[in-house]
């Protein structure tokens, strides 16, 4: 089987060891991984992941153009393992130019996180970064649910997809962490990528394979969401659902190949 992880982040060596303190203590379990873009490249390895779509989000204005050249830099020096996703804040003074900077850097699209952002995913502000990104064909994945706040609610997301259609979204953690019912409400069955992150796990094998099969396997994407989860323990998740080889084949390698338009 070939895999394609879509949900990687990636941390600077100064940074990687408190960033990952700060969100094992946030969300209350342990994290398999460093958070090192070495760490993710001996995690593919070993799970035999063919490709890797990494990312960081900037929760300051200030990090946006820096974490871009980061993540740029990590394609450039492994560009046959890592796509990368850049970030954007709509604090930043120049976000659309470097909406068209990101593009041209070769990044494929977005990493917004809405919570750490401290964002609404439907804020007024964001909408002329969702039309830029549409038009200039960056696929955006959001941290979509968390019971602690509501930044990222999948309610939001689900304005979002009503307002631009055509705009390729991939809803994470099944379309909203921690807020399944909601998730199960305003994402499942919408014309929206999902991805497994995180989730298989914490909803259970029958309701993870019941809402996927619901949603439809053609709009769900294998992930990790390293360094939380390393990818053979997603791939062992994923493969606890027992589902049809033909199913298996689209989520783990060939809607991320369609998706991220991979040869």
């Amino acid at each position: 089987m070939k895999y394609i992880d879509v949900h990687c982040h990636v941390f600077p060596e100064n940074i990687a060891r408190k960033a990952v303190s700060f969100l094992q203590d946030y969300y209350g379990f342990p994290w398999q991984g460093t958070g090192l873009a070495d760490d993710i490249k001996a995690g593919c390895r070993e799970a035999g992941v063919s490709r890797s779509v990494i990312f960081s989000s900037a929760t300051k204005p200030a990090q946006v153009h820096t974490i871009n050249d980061y993540i740029s830099s990590l394609v450039r020096e492994d560009p046959e393992l890592f796509i990368g996703l850049g970030t954007i804040h709509p604090g930043y003074p120049e976000h659309m130019a470097e909406l068209e900077r990101i593009q041209e850097l070769g990044l494929r699209g977005l990493k917004i996180h809405p919570d750490f952002q401290m964002l609404d995913i439907d804020a007024p502000e964001m909408m002329p970064i969702y039309a830029k990104a549409r038009e200039l064909g960056l696929i955006l994945l959001f941290h979509t649910g968390d019971p602690k706040v509501d930044y990222s609610s999948p309610y939001r997301l689900a304005r979002v997809l009503e307002r631009f259609p055509g705009l390729a979204v991939i809803a994470a953690h099944r379309g909203g962490y921690g807020c399944w019912d909601e998730a199960e409400k305003y994402i499942i069955g919408k014309d929206v990528w999902i991805d497994v992150s995180s989730a298989i796990r914490f909803v259970g094998k029958e309701r993870a394979r019941r809402l996927i099969l619901e949603h439809g396997t053609d709009k769900v994407l294998f992930a990790s969401d390293y360094p939380a989860v390393r990818p053979k323990q997603a791939q062992e998740d994923l493969a606890s659902l027992d589902l049809a080889q033909e199913d298996m084949e689209k989520i783990c390698h060939l809607n991320a190949e369609k998706l991220f338009r991979l040869a």
